[in-house]
């Protein structure tokens, strides 16, 4: 090392002059006479003590260097790892990932939604869809014209813009959450909102709270699973084929290990019926009971796949007479994913049910019919309804989906029916997206659908529709 070699040589240099003193110290010594010998043995002993303390001053300098060679090494050495640590420390706060959302005393608050722009081309073959109905800008099955001439329409909006807005807050070794979100996709169009502002109001979509296992509030049913609907420009996508309520309920889930869940329900009942005259659904608010809804939900390296039931009691009563029947369902539904990371999924649903129509395609069927002139009776419609999609992603930002949905209601034979009442609707569709950056889709889909009522009159309808939507 540096520092050893500039004290050795020195030393060495020291130790030759001491060698060099000795030879003389030996040749003086034999003298002519016995008082110069003792002179010059007395100055020889004192240069040999000089020699002798300068050699041990050397030592004690070259031990010195030694030792502070070793400690600077040491305080390289620690200012290394702490330099590394400082690194490791910094790089670990680089690649931490932003806070999400903020905190106001112990509740942490949230905001989220997406701004959503839609543009549509459709040709109807049978007939006008009304200025304002909600067909236009979104896929409605029971919507479809019949029974008129050919028609165009050019639609554009933002409506389907969503917030939402979430708190979560300790207490007693768990967290109470709430959510809030609103849109406005299900406003009706006020009278020439079109013409200069087109101004809508917000539609509340769902508002519970949630505490351990338990959430008290409105939300979407648990007899259906939101999380399997394909990807489309739509508002929804295969209506005609899928599960469409949101409604208030008491819900419990109970996590059974495994990736499999129960959950139990009890939600807000409602009864539609038409009447042998009439295909115009009407609400009835006479119900008793609510409707119980059980579930098994899986979630786990194959997939995710659900299974549920549902019972209800339909009650229809005005001016102290009226009817009650019972109503249930079963469905199954499930997302498959598979290809490379994941990129591909198939995804279904089949429904089948007696007096359960208002769960399909926001009320495409009615649950019963019922007329006062019939006896006061209901008369229970049965109904199937299902989907089919497949999503194909051809590069990690570009991927297309592929969907079929179907949906007949089958009516009661021995009583007379209103020759619009809805009874049959299909469609498929397919369409193109691509992300060019993070939270940012863009799309465009075609879609055919047909509508067939009780008469066997049909309405066809043909889309394009493109959509740019940022989430956030």
């Amino acid at each position: 090392m540096p520092i050893v070699n500039s004290v050795e040589k020195p030393l060495r240099a020291s130790w030759r002059c001491g060698i060099a003193l000795g030879a003389l110290v030996a040749g003086l010594s034999i003298g002519p006479g016995a008082t110069a010998q003792t002179t010059r043995e007395t100055a020889l002993e004192q240069r040999l003590s000089q020699l002798e303390a300068a050699l041990a001053t050397l030592r004690a300098e070259l031990a010195q260097a030694r030792s502070d060679q070793q400690v600077t090494a040491q305080e390289v050495a620690t200012s290394v790892q702490i330099a590394q640590k400082a690194d490791s420390r910094v790089t670990a706060m680089a690649e931490k990932p932003a806070p999400d959302g903020f905190r106001v005393g112990a509740t942490t608050f949230k905001l989220g939604g997406f701004v959503k722009v839609v543009g549509s081309a459709t040709r109807y073959d049978d007939g006008e869809v009304a200025s304002g109905s909600l067909g236009k800008e979104f896929y409605l099955p029971q919507q479809i014209p019949i029974g008129g001439r050919s028609s165009r329409d050019v639609i554009g909006h933002a409506r389907q813009t969503r917030l939402s807005f979430s708190t979560s807050t300790p207490l007693g070794g768990k967290d109470v959450k709430s959510v809030i979100e609103f849109d406005f996709a299900l406003a009706a169009a006020p009278l020439g909102a079109q013409r200069s502002t087109n101004p809508y109001t917000p539609t509340f979509r769902r508002g519970f709270i949630t505490y351990g296992n338990w959430l008290f509030g409105q939300e979407w049913t648990t007899f259906q699973n939101p999380g399997h609907l394909p990807e489309s420009t739509d508002f929804v996508g295969p209506m005609d084929g899928a599960i469409f309520v949101r409604q208030m309920m008491v819900q419990y889930k109970q996590p059974l290990g495994g990736g499999l869940d129960l959950y139990l329900a009890a939600e807000n009942p409602q009864t539609e019926t038409v009447t042998s005259v009439s295909p115009a659904l009407v609400d009835n608010d006479q119900d008793r009971m609510p409707d119980l809804v059980g579930k098994l939900a899986y979630k786990g390296k194959i997939g995710e796949i659900h299974v549920a039931g549902l019972v209800r009691e339909l009650s229809v009563r005005s001016n102290g007479v009226g009817d009650k029947a019972m109503g249930w369902g079963i469905t199954t539904g499930g997302k498959i994913p598979f290809g490379p990371q994941g990129r591909h999924d198939i995804r279904f649903l089949a429904t089948y049910g007696h007096g359960m129509g208002r769960y399909f395609a926001v009320g495409y069927a009615p649950d019963a019919i019922y007329d006062a002139a019939m006896g006061n009776q209901l008369h229970v419609v049965d109904n199937f309804a299902g989907f089919a999609a497949a999503k194909l992603g051809w590069t990690p930002t570009v991927r297309s989906t592929f969907m079929v949905g179907y949906q007949h209601a089958d009516y009661p034979d021995d009583i007379a029916l209103p020759g619009l009442a809805n009874r049959e609707a299909y469609s498929f569709a397919g369409n193109l997206f691509w992300s060019p950056v993070k939270n940012l889709d863009l799309g465009i889909e075609y879609r055919h659908a047909q509508r067939k009522v009780v008469s066997g009159l049909t309405g066809q309808m043909d889309r394009i529709e493109m959509a740019t939507k940022y989430n956030f």
